[in-house]
């Protein structure tokens, strides 16, 4: 009878509405939402996230342990709950964002728009931007308006997972140790600490070797869902403590709060997150639904405000809308957000959460019209995830049928090779620079990358998969040149191919990420990446050094990273010096060497986006020779001459006067805000062939 008693108590608990949990969802909300509208004043409001994490899993765990799933049809019924819960709100934000994406993004947005809706739907948005998060060049890609929900990817998996743990804990207890509650409880809570225990130490790990997928991955996260799953299993206990003092509970409270604000308005956002920097704000928010306070002292008048009540009551929503909003302005309005329009947004969020609430998410979520019989909710879920499924088939079919349309104007226009085509434009008398006709496309150039891309030619990462490839001609009698550097200098090789058809040369790729090409080390988040970087530099200048190629091509974009001995306060002359070291280790080993300066960035954060935005006036894309920046190996090269090494500066094939272009004789120059696209790269061959072949000649 006791344990039926505290079942019921236990049940009656989780259906209670704890104020103080609605408080905590309208400060991690808050803490997000004015994050995303001003960064600037919210330094790392991004830790709400974590207070929604921590609440979930402890409301999930309290619900569990009341009613431990013992069949399958326990799982099914709990999954039951999540999907009408969830879903319904989730599936109305995703398929305006794609229809609103569709009507007035740039269609250089649609392609990946409409992958990351694929992936929400399935709850696996937060794995697709772990795999793309150690590509730096996803930096100059527009943020899409349904990356917030990663986190409820994370939630998703959590969700499938613990029920099914809860189960095998539960049934554990009962046949080691017999039915009572009690045992139950404790089985369970401690299997819990073990995954929390796990969890964490991988966090530990991850956040310190890979920070950008540990900010996303599940296993990461799951010790934050686990430390309120803890909680639960603990409350009985804890509960019982702070019934004996009561004066505890209104100062735990405040501090729990204090740490969540203190965290969310002072962490620097560049330290490593997760890891220790979300210990914070997980143990404010178990410290505020531990306390349980509600007398006056407490923060729990604060929190019971009704409109505090109402934000977190229409939390989820509330998260789901506003980064659509945010992020799709300035394509629904023509200009980007000032104040007014983020008061504005803030506005429609709230407006938009509580009407979906209302005639979306609660006339769902009992048990009517969906719950009985149960098979009806995952019959919702399967029409809804098909119905977003087919729009995103509609959105790829008119970009593949857009593009089609693309592709053949450009094969045209490269077969064709007028006078005033690419780059050709800046150096032939009465051409227009941005030219008469945009013949390669905003969807085009995004996509328009050299081979190593699609190929895998790079070392990323973490720098240990070490590749070289081969491009160019296969015969025998080919000269070999070696094309050696980080991003700017594999933009080249589309320009290299094509000298490369018409002279009979072969040309094998050192290409790696950001590393640029010193037998320095270079300044990165973590010592072993540092080192790797350091190693494959060590085996480019031997292996380009030992007599096997006819001559080097080498370009580097170097401002980026410091190197070590800079960042400890070194001299920044280091950098030059360092390029000299391998200059010469070159032409100490006969190795004739062309360096190519390296280009001017744009002043757009993407140059196909701000193309496909400005169609009727490219100019809006253009920028100044202030662009340019600092080459240290040219100028190295420029300050010592050698016979063996020249120095190529094609910057006024892409600038004239003090106009630097983003796009020139039709042809946009940049995939991205500073990486040359492919085509405009193949319209520099001709200003690269004398050069090159003149370096060849000296071998």
């Amino acid at each position: 009878m006791t344990a039926v008693l505290g079942r019921a108590r236990d049940l009656r608990q989780t259906r209670e509405i704890r104020r103080d949990i609605e408080g905590l969802r309208t400060i991690a909300v808050g803490l997000v939402v004015l994050y995303h509208l001003w960064p600037g004043r919210v330094r790392a409001g991004f830790i709400g996230v974590d207070v929604f994490l921590v609440v979930s899993g402890f409301l999930i765990t309290s619900h569990l342990l009341a009613h431990p799933p013992s069949s399958p049809r326990d799982l099914a019924e709990f999954w039951g709950r999540r999907i009408r819960r969830l879903l319904p709100a989730s599936f109305l934000v995703l398929a305006a964002t794609l229809v609103v994406t569709w009507l007035a993004a740039p269609i250089t947005q649609w392609s990946e728009v409409s992958r990351q809706v694929l992936a929400s739907t399935f709850y696996v948005e937060n794995w697709a931007l772990a795999s793309s998060a150690v590509d730096y060049l996803a930096a100059d890609n527009a943020s899409s308006p349904v990356q917030h929900f990663w986190s409820l990817g994370v939630e998703e998996q959590f969700y499938l997972v613990w029920p099914v743990l809860v189960l095998v804990l539960a049934w554990w207890a009962r046949k080691v140790g017999g039915s009572r509650g009690v045992r139950v409880r404790a089985w369970v809570t401690g299997g819990i600490g073990v995954v929390v225990a796990a969890s964490f130490a991988w966090s530990l790990h991850l956040t310190a070797t890979a920070p950008a997928r540990a900010y996303f991955e599940t296993p990461v996260r799951v010790w934050e869902l686990g430390a309120g799953a803890l909680l639960a299993g603990l409350a009985p206990a804890i509960e019982r403590l702070l019934a004996r003092a009561e004066m505890l509970r209104a100062p735990i409270a405040w501090v729990g709060v204090l740490l969540i604000g203190v965290t969310g308005l002072v962490l620097d956002p560049a330290v490593p997150f997760p890891g220790t920097a979300a210990v914070m704000p997980v143990l404010g928010t178990v410290l505020v639904i531990a306390a349980r306070a509600s007398s006056r002292w407490s923060p729990a008048p604060l929190l019971s405000l009704r409109p505090v009540q109402y934000i977190g009551s229409s939390s989820y929503s509330i998260y789901l809308w506003h980064w659509p909003l945010i992020i799709l302005f300035p394509f629904v309005v023509g200009h980007s957000r000032g104040l007014l329009g983020s008061f504005g947004i803030l506005a429609t969020t709230v407006l938009l959460a509580g009407a979906s609430k209302r005639f979306g998410e609660d006339p769902l979520r009992g048990r009517h019209p969906l719950g009985q019989p149960l098979w009806r909710t995952y019959v919702f879920m399967a029409v809804g995830m098909l119905v977003l499924v087919g729009l995103v088939g509609l959105v790829r079919w008119d970009l593949a049928r857009t593009e089609r349309a693309a592709e053949e104007r450009l094969a045209a226009a490269v077969a064709e090779r007028h006078r005033c085509f690419g780059a050709q434009a800046l150096v032939t008398e009465g051409c227009t620079p941005h030219g008469d006709e945009l013949v390669l496309s905003p969807a085009a150039a995004a996509k328009d990358k050299p081979a190593p891309y699609a190929d895998g030619c790079w070392v990323l990462g973490d720098f240990t998969e070490q590749k070289v490839c081969s491009y160019g001609s296969t015969q025998p009698d080919a000269r070999h040149i070696a094309l050696v550097g980080n991003s700017h200098a594999g933009h080249w090789l589309p320009a290299l191919q094509e000298i490369a058809e018409e002279e009979n040369l072969r040309i094998s790729t050192y290409l790696i990420s950001e590393c640029y090409t010193v037998l320095e080390p270079i300044e990165f988040r973590d010592d072993a990446r540092s080192a790797a970087c350091l190693a494959w530099n060590e085996r480019v200048m031997e292996e380009t050094t030992d007599g096997r190629y006819d001559a080097v091509v080498v370009s580097n974009r170097s401002e980026s990273r410091p190197l070590v001995s800079v960042a400890a306060g070194g001299d920044v002359g280091d950098v030059s010096r360092a390029y000299r070291e391998v200059l010469d280790m070159w032409t100490d080993a006969g190795v004739p060497v062309l360096v190519i300066r390296d280009t001017p960035y744009a002043d757009v954060k993407n140059v196909p986006d701000c193309v496909a935005e400005n169609i009727d006036d490219l100019s809006r894309c253009d920028g100044s020779r202030s662009r340019e920046v600092p080459d240290p190996l040219a100028n190295e090269a420029l300050a010592r001459p050698h016979d063996l090494v020249e120095v190529v500066d094609l910057t006024n094939l892409i600038c004239r006067d003090d106009v630097c272009y983003s796009t020139v004789g039709g042809v946009i120059v940049y995939f991205d805000a500073g990486h040359l696209s492919a085509t405009f790269a193949e319209s520099l061959a001709p200003v690269l062939r004398t050069p090159l072949m003149e370096r060849l000649e000296l071998s």
